[in-house]
């Protein structure tokens, strides 16, 4: 397998953890569970792909020098 592929495991599971001292509930109004969970999930997603692809290609680039 891919290096890439457990970089994406090991950042996730720091990002998740890291998400979690967030209280997200105070941010949105009451009774939108759903909205929450969705910009939780969404900001998540986003977080693994930059954090992912930033030590990935600082990984490749520092292999080149």
């Amino acid at each position: 397998m891919n290096g890439k592929f457990f970089l994406y495991i090991l950042v996730g599971i720091i990002v998740i953890w890291s998400l979690d001292s967030i209280q997200i509930n105070k941010i949105f109004k009451k009774n939108h569970v759903l909205q929450a969970r969705v910009f939780y999930f969404l900001l998540a997603i986003a977080l693994i792909e930059l954090v992912t692809s930033f030590f990935y290609e600082l990984y490749i680039a520092a292999k080149f020098l």
